[in-house]
């Protein structure tokens, strides 16, 4: 039933090829400008959210709440990936790309105009929880559309390496957002960071989203959507297909996925509690941990990418996998010794270990659906996955470190959301070197 697409890239000319090189820096950029909103809010949410709109609760207690309207961004996801994906299979690569970065910008403006509890009581928290669930959907559609306009556009033996351009953002992201707020912290007092710095990072989303949309509006659909739309070959019911007809794909895609969410919040997002409220460190040190180790994060992505098209995705994810389970209890005996240098390192060497895992993450969960339904498949699999790793992962390890007062159980969490992921990877197939499925 499925007929697999013959690579074209021998044929491909020069302007094309300009073009591809065009739609994969918009890919980059998109996401990038994507995480920048969704960093901000995941920063600010570990730092003094709980203190803004939590304020009558225990601080570790509070950060827990926080981290609740953290997960509201995770649940609202597969409501994204099923709308975006829907019209991403239906409408295009193009149109659904225009419209959710113009979302998340958007949203994450409004969170900057928000009311503290102080001043707008009870009003306060649901507002921000209204839009973070807003924001979630903008990004449940954005991240297939990113990466298939670069899979479906350029050399198919790359795939890997040109997917792994789009999962810059997240490092990207983090980096311009950590950046701005550090810079923040370090001009303003506490007090005055308290009062009203935190906006500052959340408003200029709108000169970002502004740049976001020009970028994505100069892009052109992928040539593998135009053939599909040109043969009237387009699904009718995207997301019913994918359920009926790929749905132990479906299932292989999210599983990778589920690990190397959790091993992520625990490097980018809980990192900052921890360092914060448990070692009583300066935020400033959480901060440039973070920026340190995106930076790394940032270099290896589209090393691993790479790697993952000469030696297979399968085996350079696994043995990011099995790292992750060995970090998940060595960043703790690391960043316990409560000094700049170990903070540093254990934050880094998790950010190396997590490029392993997500260089070839998009490229593999992409390559498990043929091209009329991949971007409702590739979007299900990235926002189902969502829920059952990272959304819950900053809360849960916070919850067990409140009951049990020791880093363990958080380890031992840790592992088991990455056996998972590494049983999805032993009943997948290997994608590298097959092409494209039409």
């Amino acid at each position: 039933m499925n007929l697999y697409l013959a690579t074209k890239s021998s044929t491909v000319n020069t302007s094309k090829r300009t073009s591809t090189s065009r739609l994969a820096a918009a890919s980059a950029v998109g996401t990038t400008l994507e995480w920048y909103d969704f960093t901000v809010y995941n920063t600010l949410a570990a730092l003094i959210f709980n203190r803004l709109f939590f304020p009558s609760f225990d601080p570790l207690v509070g950060t827990i709440l926080a981290f609740s309207t953290y997960a509201v961004g995770y649940i609202s996801r597969p409501i994204g990936g099923l709308v975006f994906g829907h019209l991403g299979d239906k409408l295009g690569r193009r149109f659904v790309l225009f419209v959710t970065v113009a979302i998340m910008g958007l949203t994450t403006a409004l969170m900057g105009l928000l009311p503290t509890y102080l001043s707008g009581g009870i009003l306060s928290p649901i507002l921000l929880v209204t839009l973070r669930f807003a924001q979630g959907i903008a990004l449940g559609g954005e991240w297939a559309g990113a990466v298939l306009i670069s899979v479906e556009h350029g050399d198919q033996q790359r795939r890997g390496r040109n997917a792994s351009f789009t999962q810059l953002g997240p490092a990207l992201g983090t980096l311009l957002a950590t950046g701005c707020i550090g810079l923040i912290t370090n001009l303003l007092s506490p007090d005055d960071f308290l009062a009203w710095g935190w906006r500052v990072p959340l408003l200029s989303s709108l000169i970002l989203v502004g740049f976001g949309v020009w970028i994505r509006l100069s892009v052109d659909e992928t040539p593998m959507f135009k053939e599909l739309e040109e043969s009237g070959a387009k699904a009718k019911t995207p997301i019913a297909d994918v359920l009926r007809l790929f749905g132990r794909r479906l299932l292989i895609a999210g599983g990778v996925r589920v690990g190397s969410d959790v091993h992520y919040a625990l490097i980018a997002v809980f990192s900052l509690t921890y360092v914060t409220t448990v070692l009583n460190l300066p935020r400033t040190l959480a901060l440039t941990a973070i920026m340190i180790g995106t930076v790394f994060n940032a270099v290896a992505i589209p090393l691993c990418g790479g790697l993952s098209d000469r030696i297979g995705r399968r085996p350079v994810y696994a043995a990011g996998t099995v790292l992750a389970m060995l970090w998940a209890f060595g960043f703790f005996i690391l960043a316990d010794r409560a000094n700049g240098v170990s903070i540093v390192m254990a934050v880094v060497i998790g950010y190396l270990i997590h490029a392993l895992m997500f260089g070839p993450q998009a490229a593999f969960v992409t390559e498990q659906f043929p091209t009329r339904v991949r971007y409702a498949g590739s979007s299900l699999a990235y926002t189902l996955a969502g829920i059952l790793g990272g959304a819950f992962a900053p809360l849960t390890m916070a919850s067990l470190l409140q009951v049990y007062r020791t880093t363990t159980g958080i380890s031992w969490y840790i592992v088991g959301t990455l056996c998972v992921t590494l049983v999805a990877l032993l009943l997948a197939r290997e994608t590298a070197k097959r092409p494209l499925e039409q």
